[in-house]
């Protein structure tokens, strides 16, 4: 793959350090400090991998423009592309409704694998397809859902 110059940015004002501090301590955590990154390409919406952020990982990747980790096997940050080249220009980065999880949209410059891959996603697995048209009569995907929810809820 030959590799490109990352087109402009869509830059967001930077908050200051207070709002970022603040920003960073109201994501939550797991009891080892991370939370999962989902990586996806800005332009086909292609999720390309999955990280390990924490705190500072976060902070670095709001502040950089350049998506950053925290390696569980090494104990380290790392850069994408710092050793293979195959660089993640941050694009946007959105929280999850619960906080715990991130989704970063990159422009994504060689495979975003540490196997060379475009993609971590790449292994297809045989599960049954399931569509909406499927349900008996009367219950749709919906109806389904919103039933299994008040369940879920409780009396």
């Amino acid at each position: 793959m030959v590799a490109s110059v990352p087109s402009e940015p869509v830059n967001a004002p930077q908050p200051d350090s207070d709002d970022l501090a603040e920003l960073v301590a109201g994501l939550k955590f797991d009891a080892q400090g991370l939370l999962t990154a989902v990586i996806q390409d800005h332009a086909d919406a292609a999720v390309l991998m999955v990280g390990w952020m924490d705190a500072e990982a976060v902070r670095r990747t709001l502040t950089t423009g350049r998506t950053w980790f925290w390696s569980r096997s090494r104990r380290e940050y790392w850069q994408k592309g710092e050793t293979s080249g195959h660089r993640q220009y941050v694009r946007s980065v959105h929280a999850d409704c619960d906080r715990d999880t991130l989704l970063v949209r990159v422009e994504q410059i060689g495979g975003a694998c540490h196997t060379g891959a475009r993609s971590c996603f790449e292994e297809a697995l045989p599960a049954v397809a399931a569509s909406s048209t499927d349900a008996p009569p009367g219950r749709g995907a919906e109806a389904s859902i919103g039933a299994g929810s008040a369940r879920e809820a409780g009396p």
